[in-house]
Formats: structure tokens, sequence, C-alpha cells
């Protein structure tokens, strides 16, 4: 199935590929028994695994809280549902990646969690960057994967770009994505997921050059070398976070994550256990 997707990936959207990552056995809903706070108005869903020092994972787009074994070994794993993803019903709100950092440090204060690293793929990666942004001192380290900080127009390249254009609510419905998804959610409303992503994405303005230079976390960046975030975005985002390493995988897209999830974990696993308890 991977062989006949990617023959056609420059004709398709990269968010409908993400169908999937349901099918890859990565991206899978976890067996943990969750739990529920109620943060800014949401009855937010999330999960621990473990012990240790804590690792908040922040999923993507249409995803849901997934826990990756590599990561999680000897730590304490908060996985997150956001809103209106898996678990987290929506409320009255636009989503942004602002709104959900903000979700997610008021989260991690009920838990009483002070400091935390971080692993973000796609979307959660940009709400890990707001997180390092927003709540300096609650990231130690980040690691992100297919993320971005400009708009979305100036970050992706242009076939990138020409697929998300084409996705609507009406032409998005990947049937390894809107049935966990209507299985999970309290209050299930695929076409308005959809559309909220879409605006979310449209309607971000990026982080500023001064905000990126500030970020204290340490910062991993992660990308495939192809149908992926732009290779100049990715390095220009290198050059402003002053701790940061970039990692650009080669013959990888933006399915690296779940198509050959260990070439980049074990990489991610290493820089966020150097030094683990400083």
């Amino acid at each position: 199935m991977l062989s006949n997707t990617r023959s056609i990936l420059s004709k398709s959207s990269i968010f409908l590929i993400l169908a999937l990552f349901a099918c890859q056995g990565t991206a899978q809903e976890t067996n943990a028994k969750g739990e529920y706070a109620s943060i800014n108005g949401l009855k937010m869903y999330y999960e621990i695994h473990g012990n240790g020092q804590p690792l908040v994972l922040l999923h993507g787009s249409f995803l849901w809280a997934t826990n990756y074994p590599i990561l999680s070994e000897g730590r304490q794993v908060i996985a997150i549902d956001m809103q209106g993803h898996g678990r987290t019903a929506d409320i009255n709100r636009p989503f942004s990646f602002e709104q959900m950092a903000d979700d997610t440090a008021a989260l991690l204060k009920h838990l009483k969690i002070e400091q935390t690293d971080v692993f973000g793929y796609g979307m959660g990666g940009t709400i890990g960057l707001a997180l390092a942004i927003r709540h300096p001192g609650l990231v130690r380290r980040l690691a992100i994967c297919s993320a971005v900080y400009r708009p979305v127009e100036e970050s992706y390249p242009r076939d990138v770009l020409d697929a998300f254009r084409a996705m609507t609510p009406e032409t998005f419905a990947p049937k390894e994505l809107k049935e966990p998804y209507d299985k999970m959610s309290p209050a299930p409303n695929w076409r308005g997921l959809v559309e909220k992503i879409v605006q979310m994405e449209r309607d971000f303005k990026g982080f500023s050059q001064e905000q990126m230079k500030a970020i204290k976390a340490e910062v991993f960046i992660g990308a495939g070398d192809h149908y992926d975030v732009g290779l100049e975005h990715v390095v220009e985002m290198h050059h402003l976070i002053p701790k940061s390493q970039l990692a650009v995988f080669p013959n990888s897209d933006h399915l690296l994550l779940f198509t050959d999830p260990d070439k980049i974990l074990v990489q991610i696993k290493e820089f966020l256990n150097t030094h683990k308890q400083d």
C-alpha cells in the first residue's frame, strides 16, 4: 500500500496520506486508562505511562494520544488529546497553536509538573514551539518533526501547498482516521474538525524571529528531504534557535515517523536523554 501511495504523492493531499498512519501500527490508540481534567473550558483527555523524568507527547492533526515505547523507557510519559481530537471534545473556540500550547501548560500545572521534555509531530511540533515561547520555564528539551514556525504559505514546497489548498471537509474523510475519531470522540463532528484545522493553518501568522531567538529550550529539528516542510525553512529555524540541532533525513518524507520510525526516534531518544538530570 505504501509503494502505491508514494507513486501518487505529488497528486494527492499530504493530509490524506495521514490516513496510512492508523494502518501502520505506530499511531494507535493506546490501551492505558486515561484521565480527564477541566482545562480552559475543555474536558481534556490525557494518559500517563511509567515513571521518571516527564515527557509530553503532542500528536499531529487528525490524530490522538500516542505513546512511542522507544521514547518512554525510564520516563513518565504524558500523552494528550488536543482540543477536538481523540477523546477531547471540541468547544466553541477556534483552533490555534498558541491556545493549544496554553492548554498543555495548564494541564501540566494541574499535574504539578514544573518542567518537562516534549516531542511533537506536525501540528504537535508547532504547538511545542509555542509552548517553549509562551512558557519558557516549562520546556527543558523539545524535539519536533515536520513542524513549522512561519505561515503555511512560507513553509512548504509548492506540491505540498497545492495538496493543502485542495483539502476540504467534503473531500477529506479517510476511514482510517474518521472511524477511530467517531468511536473515540465524546461528541464527533468530523466536518467541524477538518474545517477548524484548515482554518487554523490559514490563520497562523507564524512566530517572529525574535521569539525564535529567545527560545531557552534545547531543540531537535527533524524533517524529511522531500514532500515535507521546506528545507530552507528548517535550516532557517535551526539558525534562529540558539540551542538547536538539525537532522534532515535522506530519502524521507512527511511519513518518516510512521514508515521508518526508528530512523528518527533513536536520534530523538538520544537527544532527549543526554544529561537527563540537568
